[in-house]
């Protein structure tokens, strides 16, 4: 009987928990008034029968767990989860809050329609006219097509209030919208936005329930300007084939919008990713001396750039004009800097503006010419007693600026071997250096135009300074490196020297590894394009001996240093930094929608960089600018840059550890944490310094 009785309220116990899972169960699966409407399919939310549960204990039991339901209800729990009874169309109403990052200025005119009463572009004199509609868009598709659910339209009008935040120059603000979908809706996995204001807005984030996260961080622009509605898809990560059926439709959409047709001209409020040849870096107009070559194509190998649709020169109708250099050149709306980006960019631009005007005024106050006449002269631009007309002293008391630290500490332009050395792999450029693998150095140049492939470089130039080491004995031990300009500055020689003012050599230069760690230079070889059979074209310089000597090895590292230069702007920063990733980027747009995981993984990386790019085009790599004007090989900067993307640059082995491997600063090593071993490490900085 005992055992009877202890199985009675066993049983009673097994159906105690399931009536408890049961209503946990359709609990976390509505809320309380949609729960009621859908359990017992009557037009009012009303109580489930008071008969349901027998027992007063079940009775409380099931008030608590309603009344817990009811104050931690989410998104998911009203729309994810399959109905256990018959449901009803009526809907569920879902809260979503909408962040909107306001402008940090304002135009005068905002302004002024502010102080005389009428609303700004965010506010609603034509309530119905001026609003954000926006719309969920289930992951699930309808039954009887493949179309996905929707929501019914949201319409967010501003507040009042929002005037005042825009003045005040407020960042973000949020709001709340309410949403109506059918109990059945799915989960929300996209939404579509469209902006019936007049001027454009950041749409920062959409958050529904606290649970469907929407990350947005475009700008939306107005109808007028682009009908299309704008589509933004939840954080969650999806691949193509794992799309869920309610989004495979916008995904594509999406990708579409972002293509384009290649044809017309780009809009600033556009944002399309398109791909065109670096035909706009001349100006024919301007006169002969602007005309550059296209790059990109058979001729001057270039990446493509980002298509602007801009219309030809007068007087060559394969050159895009040029944008003119007070309006911006155009990239994919969301491309352009953040305002407070824009900020340090224009401050960056005064502080240049005002770091010239010593040298111009020293200039024009001397009326002689432009060039320095010594390293003395450009310490003169960070001391205090420069010589200049009363006038232009009140200027400069204005305009100190503190020295270069790699300068502060040298009175002459020669720097020590040491941090000569020291610089070749830890200063502004350590992507040059490579290991040297053959001595002497054989070029790959044709040998029929640019004499011998041979190096000047003879043993004798170098045994000295082995610290009574072999050449083949400091090849294996990986003594010997080397910083090899010769193949790509020759070719271009006779047209950079015959430039007014411009004088190169094509250098190499052997380092060798001390014992106490430090890179130290112990040749260099110059070299430029035989004239004649009986002229020697290459000349080799050692550390000095005397005073003479001294002078022409000062002379040998300012061309090395020259030649350094060039190579890390052309090379190393502007092709493989910038130029590279740009159609790299602009495929990722077109080609991965943002819910693809690697999009996600890339896009951080690529923020700013299409802009950089076209400001780039517009002042530094273009006809007559920064580059061409600073660097030694002028106007032909750009072909150079060319030639070595052709020659040299690999997509697979610019990354790390392969970029290293190349260049034989490193070698495998499975004992090693990341599976290499460098071959060089950079010493200390020169105690001179």
């Amino acid at each position: 009987m005992k055992k009877d009785e202890q199985a009675k309220i066993a049983r009673r116990k097994n159906i105690l928990y399931i009536y408890i899972a049961m209503t946990t169960t359709m609990i976390s699966s509505f809320n309380s008034k949609a729960l009621n409407c859908v359990l017992w399919n009557t037009p009012k939310f009303s109580s489930p029968p008071p008969n349901l549960f027998s027992s007063t204990k079940r009775r409380r039991l099931q008030q608590i767990r309603k009344k817990k339901a009811h104050d931690q209800a989410t998104v998911s729990s009203l729309i994810s989860s399959t109905a256990v009874y018959q449901t009803t169309t009526l809907p569920v109403e879902l809260t979503a809050l909408v962040t909107v990052r306001k402008s940090l200025k304002l135009s005068i005119q905002d302004m002024m329609l502010h102080w005389f009463g009428n609303h700004d572009h965010f506010s609603h004199h034509k309530e119905k006219e001026k609003c954000l509609v926006l719309q969920l868009v289930s992951t699930e598709t309808e039954a009887e097509s493949t179309k996905p659910k929707l929501s019914n339209e949201a319409i967010l009008d501003w507040s009042k209030d929002l005037n005042l935040n825009l003045i005040l120059g407020a960042g973000k603000t949020s709001y709340e919208v309410q949403f109506e979908v059918d109990p059945k809706f799915g989960m929300p996995g996209a939404i579509t936005v469209s902006n019936k204001y007049e001027k454009e807005l950041y749409l920062d984030s959409i958050n529904v329930e606290g649970v469907v996260h929407i990350g947005c961080n475009s700008w939306i622009q107005p109808d007028k300007d682009s009908s299309e509605k704008r589509i933004f898809f939840s954080t969650k990560a999806y691949l193509p084939d794992e799309t869920p059926a309610g989004l495979k439709e916008l995904r594509e959409m999406e990708l579409r919008q972002l293509r384009g047709d290649g044809t017309g001209l780009r809009l600033p409020s556009d944002r399309t990713y398109d791909y065109d040849t670096y035909n706009d870096i001349g100006n024919p107009d301007a006169g002969i001396e602007y005309i550059r070559s296209t790059l990109g194509g058979n001729t001057h190998p270039h990446p493509r750039r980002c298509r602007t649709g801009r219309p030809p020169t007068s007087t060559d109708d394969n050159m895009e004009s040029p944008e003119n250099e007070f309006k911006r050149i155009y990239v994919p709306r969301d491309e352009e800097f953040e305002e407070a980006k824009q900020g340090a960019l224009d401050v960056g631009k005064l502080k240049g503006i005002l770091r010239h005007i010593i040298p111009t005024l020293t200039i024009i106050a001397s009326r002689d010419s432009n060039v320095f006449k010594g390293y003395v002269d450009t310490n003169c631009l960070y001391s205090t007693d420069m010589s200049l007309p009363k006038i232009l002293n009140k200027v400069q008391e204005f305009l100190k600026f503190d020295p270069p630290k790699l300068i502060s500490g040298l009175i002459s332009c020669c720097l020590p071997d040491e941090e000569f050395g020291r610089q070749a792999i830890a200063g502004v450029n350590p992507m040059s250096i490579q290991k040297l693998t053959v001595f002497p150095p054989v070029s790959k140049l044709d040998p029929s135009i640019y004499s011998p492939q041979e190096s000047a470089l003879k043993e004798e130039h170098i045994i000295g300074h082995l610290n009574g080491m072999s050449i083949q004995q400091a090849l294996e031990e990986n003594k010997l490196f080397i910083l090899d300009y010769h193949d790509i500055f020759l070719p271009y020689l006779d047209q950079i020297n015959a430039l007014d003012d411009r004088r190169a050599y094509g250098t190499r230069t052997i380092l060798f590894l001390t014992p106490l760690g430090t890179l130290k230079p112990i040749s260099i070889e110059l070299s430029f394009p035989p004239t004649n059979s009986d002229s020697p074209s290459k000349q080799v310089l050692t550390p000095p001996v005397d005073f003479t000597t001294n002078w022409l090895w000062q002379i040998g590292k300012a061309h090395v240093s020259s030649n350094d230069a060039c190579a890390h702007q052309l090379i190393h920063h502007w092709l493989r930094t910038h130029a590279c990733m740009e159609p790299l980027i602009i495929a990722a747009h077109r080609q991965l929608s943002v819910m693809h995981p690697i999009y996600k993984l890339l896009n951080p990386h690529m923020r700013y960089t299409l802009k950089i790019n076209a400001l780039a085009r517009q002042f530094l790599i273009n006809a007559g600018g920064v580059i061409e004007s600073n660097f030694t090989a002028g106007k032909y900067c750009m072909e150079m840059s060319c030639a070595a993307y052709r020659d040299w640059w690999r997509f697979d082995l610019e990354g790390l550890p392969a970029d290293l491997l190349r260049r034989g600063m490193a070698v495998p090593d499975s004992t090693q944490v990341h599976g290499i071993r460098l071959n060089c490490r950079p010493g200390t900085m020169s105690q001179s310094i």
